[in-house]
């Protein structure tokens, strides 16, 4: 049985009994990094006065640098009469976080496997934003510079969703600038090191935003939502109004192919059929 366990992301009370049950049962250890692992072993075994007996567990590091080549070297017996553990260094396993390849693994492979919830920065940042919206995107970090960087930037910006990312405290001023000279008066909620001594959150505009922090050391780690852009009335076009409007099939498929991402020649023999 393989097991998937979020790890808290600041608080050590966030812990789960499942999560401490199945690190208790566990004999294999696939670690982010072997080295949190072991940490976070050590101060849970002071606070709950539990022998995890790490002598006796194997401790093997799976990150996002290895874990193509570590999947591709898998084989169904290795799963087979054993509890394995794969324990991120902070919040869900799969986001941000390596364990998507593993999880894929599993399903193709009918090897047994479970996800146990628990701590996630972007979905406490979310309800702790006071936006009342359903939808949102999440970004993760945005690329450092360039042209992607500029690229992403405009189309969080021009989104239809709430988009969520994390920032670090090196880049957050830079975002700020970015964002308030693109659209100064768009509402954003940022909070830093969640659950944590230090934890607190902001909300206003860009503009203000970055004023109240170009002056300001800026430390922690960041979780920032960006308020979509405001509606200005009626409906975005969807792929059934473009097949029911009167136009040559080729003009046609050229805008389906952008609003669906297909190619324009399979779109346009679909058209034909």
């Amino acid at each position: 049985m393989l097991t998937f366990l979020p790890t808290p992301i600041g608080n050590l009370d966030d812990i789960s009994y499942r999560t401490v049950a199945s690190l208790v049962d566990s004999s294999i250890y696939l670690c982010e990094d072997t080295r949190v692992t072991k940490k976070l072993l050590s101060l849970l075994s002071d606070r709950l006065n539990i022998d995890f007996d790490i002598s006796n567990k194997q401790f093997i590091s799976l990150h996002s640098h290895n874990e193509s080549k570590f999947v591709e070297q898998l084989t169904k017996e290795y799963f087979e009469n054993t509890n394995i553990a794969y324990v991120s260094d902070a919040g869900m396993p799969c986001v941000s976080d390596p364990g998507a390849l593993l999880v894929n693994f599993c399903i193709k492979n009918d090897i047994e496997y479970d996800v146990l919830p628990g701590a996630n920065a972007l979905l406490t940042a979310y309800a702790m934003s006071g936006f009342n919206k359903k939808e949102f995107t999440f970004f993760g970090f945005l690329p450092h510079k360039g042209k992607d960087r500029a690229s992403q930037l405009q189309s969080i910006l021009d989104a239809r969703y709430l988009t969520i990312l994390y920032e670090s405290p090196h880049r957050l001023l830079k975002f700020l600038e970015e964002t308030s000279k693109l659209d100064p008066n768009r509402e954003i909620f940022m909070v830093k090191e969640l659950t944590k001594m230090y934890q607190k959150s902001f909300k206003g505009t860009s503009k203000e935003l970055y004023e109240q922090f170009k002056s300001e050391n800026i430390r922690g780690e960041w979780v920032v939502i960006v308020n979509s852009v405001p509606s200005e009335g009626g409906e975005a076009l969807c792929v059934k109004d473009i097949e029911e409007l009167d136009l040559p099939p080729k003009q046609k498929a050229k805008i389906l192919s952008k609003l669906t991402g297909k190619k324009t020649k399979d779109i346009y023999n679909q058209l034909l059929e």
